[in-house]
């Protein structure tokens, strides 16, 4: 079952710097489309790396798009660069991102974006504007027809 608001929380409580980015981002905007994962963009330093492993330690965190889904608390080992985590959890998928096309490094996505109370705690969400920039450079059909749905909710929110 996906419980992306009970991944959120996890990231709040475990004091993770991060932006929510992607779909998500999107329906906290008004989107309509559905998203099934969550994708947030921060640094992912040793500190963070460890923070995550402790906040994901009893979800059985896997790395998804490896064949043999090793476990993200064996792999990879301390002090290897990663640029993104593409994991599964028992709460659903989740992408950590160290860059944003259309966007930039973590710094960047992070002064595009608004902070947000959510589950009662306050983070960080991609503005409207970012979303539109990231999908944009992404450029694949789901994201074109996301763009436009943005850019109508951009439109709304801009009327007196």
């Amino acid at each position: 079952m996906v419980k992306l608001n009970q991944l959120i929380e996890r990231l709040c409580d475990a004091d993770v710097d991060f932006v929510i980015v992607g779909g998500f981002a999107g329906v906290l905007h008004g989107s309509t489309l559905v998203t099934r994962d969550l994708e947030v963009c921060t640094v992912l330093s040793s500190e963070n790396i460890a923070k995550l492993r402790d906040t994901f330690r009893d979800l059985q965190p896997k790395h998804r798009f490896t064949t043999q889904k090793f476990s993200f608390l064996d792999n990879p080992e301390p002090g290897v660069a990663l640029n993104n985590l593409y994991l599964e959890t028992d709460l659903g998928p989740v992408d950590l991102l160290g860059t944003i096309k259309g966007v930039g490094e973590f710094e960047a996505v992070r002064a595009a974006s608004i902070e947000v109370e959510l589950f009662g705690r306050r983070c960080r969400v991609l503005s409207v504007d970012g979303l539109i920039r990231a999908k944009q450079a992404m450029g694949r059909d789901k994201d074109l027809i996301a763009v436009k749905e943005l850019r109508a909710i951009q439109e709304a929110h801009a009327k007196p």
